[in-house]
C-alpha cells in the first residue's frame, strides 16, 4: 500500500513590501514536481526593470531556482506553460527561451494573457523526478 504524500516546498517567500505569498514555488506530488508561475521578481520583490529580454532572463532564472528546491533543475522538466502579456514580445522571448534548452526544450504551451503585477511574462513548469 502506498501512502499519498504532497510536499509543499519554500513557502516562505515575500512579494513587494515583504507581504507574504499565499502560494508554495514548487510542490512534489510523487515523481512529479509543479513549479508555481514564475515572473521576473527581484529579491527584494519588485519587478525587473526592462523589457521582455530583461525578464524572460529573470523569469527564466527564477524558474531554475524554484527546481533547485524540489532538487530539479530544467532537464528534468517535462511541460511548460507561458504568459505572454504582448503577443509581439513573442519572437523575442522565444530566442531568449531557446538559450536555457540548446538541445530542444520541453512540451510547451505558450498563450497571450493579461498578467498581474506588471511582468510582461510568466512561466511555470511541471517536472518528472522519481523519489
Amino acid at each position: 500500500m502506498t501512502t499519498k504524500t504532497i510536499e509543499r516546498i519554500g513557502n516562505d517567500r515575500t512579494g513587494a513590501g515583504g507581504q507574504p505569498l499565499p502560494f508554495s514555488p514548487a510542490v512534489r506530488a510523487g515523481d512529479l514536481v509543479f513549479i508555481s508561475g514564475q515572473v521576473a521578481m527581484k529579491e527584494n520583490g519588485e519587478i525587473e526593470p526592462g523589457g521582455i529580454e530583461a525578464q524572460t532572463k529573470r523569469t527564466m532564472e527564477n524558474l531554475i531556482a524554484a527546481l533547485a528546491l524540489a532538487d530539479c533543475t530544467l532537464e528534468d522538466v517535462a511541460k511548460i506553460g507561458v504568459w505572454l502579456d504582448d503577443p509581439r514580445d513573442f519572437w523575442t522571448f522565444n530566442r531568449v527561451y531557446a538559450g536555457y534548452f540548446p538541445n530542444g526544450g520541453p512540451a510547451r504551451s505558450t498563450v497571450r494573457s493579461q498578467i498581474m503585477v506588471d511582468a510582461k511574462v510568466e512561466i511555470d513548469a511541471v517536472a518528472y523526478k522519481p523519489l
